[in-house]
């Protein structure tokens, strides 16, 4: 027998092993991805786990093997071990019938989504809405995901894109209204509300966003039943509470709204949250509008100590912080009607030497009209009524508030006003007042009057 014979055959034979190896593998590896499917799919992911595994041993660029492990692992409760394995097969896999890439990356967004990787899972949602753009639900993540990212123009046009693709995807028609609502398109934001509402009666988050636009135009009876109906979904509880507080306190309803701030509060599982620390501040400006500043301090410390820079809270804080040692300002803010008329007479009576006419309670402390005390030696002479405005209310007091007592004092036929706050003036409410008839005393005069004056003695 030749030599060239023999390396004839020898190359024949390699071919053919090589052929034969092949044709096995083409068998045997297809069989075996069958059956760890069929394991995952009759719930036993452990076997499915320790096939995978193996064929992954022997062959690590299988990323048919991969993709079923992380099914196997995601089927297992092991999503952490499942987002790695699928992650490693998004890097260089070719899809194929066992790997199929849309049903691959909507599993991988969801992972993205769940370990808060937003960036991510909109770049998967991009991807699947290129490869299926005719699902409706592609373009209603997308949207989330920009709203997300404060890009309101993406947003709004894929909410769009979604109930145009899908015209009865419910959420997508909820979502939509709430960014016209934030955009200031009420008509349009009301008409989405109502669509989603028609299609999906029971759909909370619309339910809250209808609610936010009944409020917005002031009908609070039906917000507060929007808002009721939102109370069903325990993401939106805490919210949907604060929102009802902030109906009753709007339509002054104190009471009814100190209920549902605290039922706010109670429904929080995290006291450090924002909406935890918005309805705290709503309660402590309850509390102050009742005068019970005891309890608005209360919260008012109870948010500094978790945010030191939440609105305003450092200010109220050093506005009231004399109630601690000053009894007399302490009276002052918090007294009650009647108690505050006593405390405002007894000032005009001793303080400023006049004689009361009379009294009204007004929305920042009250006003009286008085003259001069000494009967005998103005007999003869007609006595010239002054108007006087006890100020109570925190804030600064400004010129518009100056001539707007002026105008009033026009009116009565009142030449001259004074201004008594526990607060102060502003700079240019001092300037104004300069040229005028009017006297403004601050706090530290008024505290000097509380201090020598027996408020209580005629009482």
């Amino acid at each position: 027998m030749s030599s060239m014979f023999v390396a004839i055959i020898l190359v024949l034979g390699t071919g053919i092993a090589i052929l034969l190896i092949f044709l096995v593998k083409s068998f045997v590896v297809p069989q075996k991805l069958s059956n760890i499917e069929k394991l995952i799919n009759n719930g036993k992911y452990s076997s499915a786990i320790k096939q995978a595994k193996m064929l992954i041993v022997r062959n690590p660029r299988d990323f048919e093997a991969r993709y079923l492990l992380g099914r196997a692992y995601l089927a297992d409760g092991k999503s952490e071990l499942a987002l790695m394995e699928f992650k490693a097969v998004n890097a260089t896999a070719l899809f194929s019938k066992t790997l199929p890439e849309p049903a691959f990356r909507k599993t991988l967004t969801k992972l993205f989504l769940k370990y808060h990787q937003p960036e991510e899972a909109l770049k998967e949602t991009l991807l699947l809405i290129k490869l299926e753009p005719f699902q409706a639900e592609h373009y209603y993540t997308a949207g989330v995901l920009f709203e997300q990212r404060d890009n309101s123009e993406q947003a709004l046009a894929h909410y769009k894109k979604a109930v145009e693709t899908d015209p009865n995807h419910a959420e997508a028609h909820a979502s939509l209204g709430l960014l016209l609502f934030k955009n200031k398109q009420m008509a349009d934001a009301k008409k989405e509300i109502t669509i989603a509402l028609r299609l999906d009666p029971k759909n909370t988050k619309a339910h809250f966003y209808q609610g936010k636009l009944l409020r917005n135009s002031h009908d609070y009876a039906n917000a507060l039943a929007s808002f009721e109906q939102a109370l069903r979904d325990p993401e939106l509880k805490q919210k949907a509470l604060i929102e009802r507080g902030c109906c009753y306190m709007e339509a002054n309803s104190t009471e009814k709204a100190i209920l549902e701030f605290d039922r706010a509060i109670k429904a929080s599982t995290d006291t450090a949250s924002n909406d935890t620390l918005h309805a705290r501040y709503f309660l402590a400006s309850c509390h102050e509008k009742l005068r019970d500043i005891d309890n608005a301090i209360t919260q008012w410390e109870l948010i500094f100590n978790n945010k030191r820079s939440f609105r305003d809270v450092g200010e109220k804080l050093s506005q009231y912080q004399e109630l601690r040692s000053n009894d007399s300002i302490k009276e002052y803010l918090t007294a009650g009607r009647d108690d505050f008329f006593t405390i405002c007479k007894a000032i005009t009576n001793t303080s400023l030497d006049l004689s009361v006419r009379d009294i009204r309670e007004t929305k920042y402390g009250c006003s009286l009209v008085a003259v001069e005390n000494d009967a005998e030696k103005w007999r003869n002479v007609r006595k010239m009524p002054r108007l006087i405005l006890f100020y109570r209310d925190p804030n600064l007091i400004e010129d518009s508030f100056l001539r707007a007592l002026q105008e009033e004092m026009k009116k009565q036929s009142i030449i001259r006003g004074i201004v008594i706050t526990s607060s102060g003036f502003t700079r240019s409410a001092l300037e104004f007042a300069e040229s005028r008839p009017l006297e403004l005393i601050g706090k530290e005069k008024l505290e000097h009057m509380l201090s020598s004056t027996d408020i209580f003695g005629d009482k």
